[in-house]
């Protein structure tokens, strides 16, 4: 009987793993379809509450909402962490600790009151816009953007998709080195600032005032110039190596590692035996 427990046990384990970390089933690509829209839905809400008209008539809302998918991605950080024979080594890598960080801080933010801590809560607060990071694992193109911006359509979009998530993690952090009193009144108008100066447009309708403000700035700056410079032959090259390799999203039920291929029947970083694929 205790066998039988067991078995079913690790046949739930493995349904679970099979759903949160690999999209080569139909439930595996659902669910990354719905948390996609979670985190993106997450992402829109803290953006919305920095805008202070919108944070004075909803503000109520759009802490209930915050609130709302703070326990969603608890949730599904615990399950990755259940589902696995070594959490551990998942909890230390670096999707692990981005999932722990879009959590952490509504929790913190319970704890850290009085007038003396009103900067970190809202650095607290800020550190919620990290959750984009999660979108990175999602993206099948993702690897193949470090070797090559422009394959195809498909990898273009990936690279815009990149440049919007460095756009928007620059806007955060600027929003909150800078404040409104220096005209980043809002999330949305620091994105913009980020657009412009990632870009190399420079209007100069906005700019930073204190040292840490600039040199995020001259970071962005120098950014820009290296995505424009990249040599065409280079990105040639790398297209044709990337376009060589066999990838699929499974991933090791014991430490979770992905970025096996095809033919791969151990884990490259356990050693662990790797479960064959069920079409």
């Amino acid at each position: 009987m205790a066998g039988k427990k067991v078995t079913e046990n690790l046949t739930w384990k493995s349904r679970v793993h099979r759903i949160i970390f690999e999209a080569d089933t139909k439930s595996g690509k659902a669910f990354d379809i719905v948390l996609l829209i979670f985190i993106l839905l997450s992402v829109v809400a803290v953006m919305l509450e920095s805008v202070a008209d919108i944070r004075q008539e909803f503000g109520t809302l759009l802490h209930a909402v915050e609130w709302g998918f703070t326990f969603v991605f608890m949730l599904e950080y615990l399950l990755r962490l259940w589902c696995l024979n070594r959490p551990l080594r998942y909890a230390l890598s670096f999707f692990g600790i981005v999932d722990f960080l879009s959590i952490i801080p509504s929790f913190l933010s319970l704890f850290l009151t009085g007038g003396q801590y009103l900067l970190v809560i809202r650095l607290l607060r800020i550190l919620r816009v990290f959750r984009i990071f999660k979108l990175i694992r999602y993206v099948g193109e993702a690897r193949l953007l470090v070797k090559a911006l422009n394959a195809s359509a498909r990898k273009i979009f990936v690279f815009l998709f990149a440049v919007a998530t460095i756009v928007t993690i620059f806007g955060a952090l600027m929003y909150l080195v800078e404040g409104e009193e220096n005209g980043f009144h809002n999330i949305p108008i620091s994105i913009y600032w980020a657009v412009v100066t990632l870009t190399t447009v420079g209007y100069g309708d906005i700019t930073p005032q204190t040292d840490l403000g600039r040199f995020l700035a001259s970071l962005i700056m120098i950014a820009g110039y290296s995505i424009i410079a990249v040599p065409t032959g280079i990105v040639t090259v790398e297209i044709s190596k990337a376009q060589k390799l066999a990838s699929n999203t499974q991933s090791c039920e014991s430490c979770g590692a992905g970025g096996h291929t095809d033919d791969a029947m151990y884990c490259r970083y356990c050693g662990i035996k790797l479960e064959t694929l069920k079409q």
